[in-house]
């Protein structure tokens, strides 16, 4: 079932969170550390060991659970990760501005590069 595929996600990003937090407490952030990305690493380490270790294959309801909550998560994760990076910048003043308009404005000018470089 699709539920289960969810739950999946969400058991893995509880433990992330966990994790990140109690990182975080460590080197004295007080907040959490990476826990999406510990969490997604958790995952893709659990589905791989399943798959290949115990032969182990989800049924597609299951995988569909799972597809349709990454579809959401990432976009989610990264809006989140903006609104702080932003409000980083401001607080952090006009150098942290200027570098990172400067680093979107260069990316923005490598696209039309790299599309040239692939053909």
């Amino acid at each position: 079932m699709e539920i289960i595929g969810m739950g999946f996600v969400a058991f893995f990003m509880l433990l992330g969170s966990f994790l990140g937090r109690i990182l975080g407490q460590f080197i004295g952030t007080g907040g959490d550390v990476g826990g999406v990305g510990l969490a997604m690493l958790f995952m893709v380490l659990a589905v791989n060991y399943l798959e290949n270790k115990r032969g182990r294959v989800f049924k597609e309801r299951t995988e569909n659970g799972i597809k349709f909550l990454s579809a959401l998560y990432i976009p989610i994760i990264v809006a989140m990760a903006a609104r702080l990076n932003v409000v980083g910048a401001i607080n952090g003043g006009l150098v942290a501005i200027l570098a990172g308009g400067l680093a979107t404005v260069g990316a923005m000018f490598l696209v039309p590069l790299l599309s040239k470089l692939k053909k």
